[in-house]
């Protein structure tokens, strides 16, 4: 059995402030990946692959999969800011090329927080899903998984036929701890690289940013002695009331 497993670097969520050359994996899809090294350990899956969409110098990201474990990484050159249909399509590419049974992916990346890749990638590719997942147990036969999903109101159970397409919660595991050794040893193994046209896909992004700006600085807090006063300043001051 072969899982897919897609990733993005993104930039490092505790270096806020710093500059923009510290990248990270998408710690979803660290979760993700350590899911489908979990899945191999236990006997079901005999091949790991990780794909992400970035450019050249991405490569030092690309090693922490190989290092946590992944057999193969195909990097696909792409430097453009492509939105997540973009992203879809190509990985529609990639699951044709490697014809996995599972697709193991981030729920979102921490950097837009889109959340729509892996819903996209599922439709367009005709196959079951499931989203925020928490758990997963696989059936009899291997042929079939049970998911535990989280939603708004509370856990979801179902269980869907494969090959499918699962994105992972922040819940489903604990990524394990990279170690130097690995990384130094993940550096020599060869990266697969490709090009959307190399899997006979073309895209071009539908969405793009016109501009960012940081947000308003919020006014300090006041204290109120009581419910009254609180009342009384909504209503002649803030006049909210």
């Amino acid at each position: 059995m072969k899982i897919l497993v897609p990733f993005k670097r993104v930039p490092d969520p505790a270096a806020a402030g710093g500059d923009g050359a510290q990248w990270v994996v998408n710690p979803f899809d660290e979760i993700a990946i350590e899911e489908a090294l979990r899945i191999r350990e236990n006997g079901v899956a005999d091949e790991l692959v990780g794909v992400t969409i970035a450019p050249s110098d991405a490569e030092e990201q690309m090693r922490v999969p190989l290092a946590m474990g992944l057999d193969r990484v195909i990097r696909i050159e792409d430097a453009r800011a492509l939105d997540s249909y973009a992203v879809a399509r190509i990985l529609v590419g990639v699951v044709r090329r490697e014809t996995p049974d599972l697709v193991l992916m981030g729920k979102q990346a921490v950097d837009d927080d889109s959340n729509q890749t892996g819903q996209m990638l599922a439709a367009l590719l005709g196959w079951p899903q499931a989203t925020f997942v928490s758990k997963v147990e696989w059936l009899e036969g291997n042929t079939a998984i049970h998911c535990v999903r989280e939603t708004d109101r509370g856990l979801e159970t179902i269980e869907m036929p494969l090959p499918a397409v699962v994105t992972a919660d922040l819940r489903l595991n604990e990524p394990r701890y990279v170690s130097l050794p690995g990384l130094m040893k993940a550096r020599r193994r060869p990266i697969e690289v490709l090009s959307a046209g190399d899997l006979g896909v073309t895209v071009e992004p539908r969405t793009k940013v016109v501009g960012t700006a940081q947000a308003p600085k919020r006014k300090g807090g006041i204290k109120v002695e009581s419910v009254e006063d609180l009342m009384n300043r909504l209503r002649t001051h803030d006049k909210v009331l």
